[in-house]
């Protein structure tokens, strides 16, 4: 099998000698070719350029946003799932939702030991996407509150830090108190067939669960959501205090019940939703920041996409 390998070289959970024994390993079980990716949206002209000349894998070694970056290429490349290169995503981000709601171990040489034994099983499974506008996405993508934490995060990392869950925490806590708007909400919920949902703060419009982790500890908004139903919604109408940190123990408990509570809305596989904002709002698309929106329509993409696990 003709595979490409596309490698942030910036991923910070690897290092070049543990990316070489990645190599060396998984060229003992495919036909390998190696690219680096050089600028945001590279991985996305590789896997498509990789889907149309005749490669029957594409794998990543990165993060979140590398592999979402990866499926988009693939699956715009046209045809079904099944003529469509698969993918094989191994974990190089300081999060790797994507690869561990899969089941893949954390160390990408493990990772990369578990693709290898898939490939030599022929075992492959079928996934469903999310389709965010014109951008597909893996776990979530979210407006409000969320991303403007991923646009604050990737501000500092623009500047040499890494991320890390501190990070992401303290960032969190001061857009919470600082600088998010917590008395004017800007979205609302459209549906066919029901009446509008809002005033909201914040919605995040999720494809599998967990939503994230904070270190080892996943952090649950919608955990009913899954690879093989539709869209799942979660969404605040309040973002006081008190309602908030409740709403936060219940993400962090764990558990098959979404949050709860009257500020709470909570929607499980849904086909199509419409956020829509009276004011530009924060986007963020599998952990990457996207830019702002007034109206974004989600849509479920059943078996889009097959990977290696």
């Amino acid at each position: 099998m003709r595979a490409l390998l596309i490698v942030n070289p910036r991923a910070t959970s690897t290092t070049p000698l543990r990316r070489d024994v990645i190599v060396r390993a998984l060229a003992s079980a495919v036909d390998l070719a190696v690219l680096e990716t050089r600028y945001r949206g590279h991985a996305t002209q590789l896997a498509g350029k990789a889907a149309g000349t005749g490669h029957g894998l594409v794998l990543t070694l990165g993060g979140d946003g590398t592999v979402n970056e990866a499926v988009n290429g693939i699956v715009r490349a046209g045809r079904d799932a099944a003529g469509r290169p698969a993918l094989a995503a191994l974990p190089g981000g300081s999060a790797n939702v994507f690869t561990r709601a899969l089941g893949l171990p954390a160390d990408p040489v493990d990772a990369a030991g578990q693709i290898i034994s898939a490939l030599s099983a022929g075992r492959a499974r079928s996934i469903g996407l999310g389709l965010a506008g014109d951008r597909y996405f893996t776990f979530n993508a979210g407006l409000g509150l969320d991303a403007e934490v991923v646009r604050a995060v990737e501000g500092v990392r623009a500047q040499g830090r890494p991320a890390t869950p501190v990070l992401y925490l303290r960032m969190t806590l001061r857009q919470f108190y600082r600088v998010t708007d917590r008395r004017h909400p800007a979205l609302s919920l459209d549906r066919d067939g029901q009446p509008p949902v809002g005033p909201l703060f914040l919605s995040i419009v999720s494809n599998t669960a967990p939503w994230t982790y904070l270190g080892r500890r996943a952090v649950q908004t919608s955990p009913r959501a899954g690879f093989d139903t539709g869209l799942d919604v979660f969404a605040l109408r309040s973002l006081r205090t008190a309602g908030t940190v409740r709403t936060v123990r219940q993400m962090l408990a764990g558990g098959e019940r979404p949050p709860r509570g009257r500020h709470v809305v909570s929607l499980h596989d849904e086909a199509a939703v419409t956020i829509r904002a009276d004011r530009p709002v924060a986007f963020q698309i599998d952990g990457d920041y996207v830019g702002e929106r007034e109206c974004v329509t989600f849509r479920s993409a059943p078996h889009a996409l097959r990977v290696i696990v």
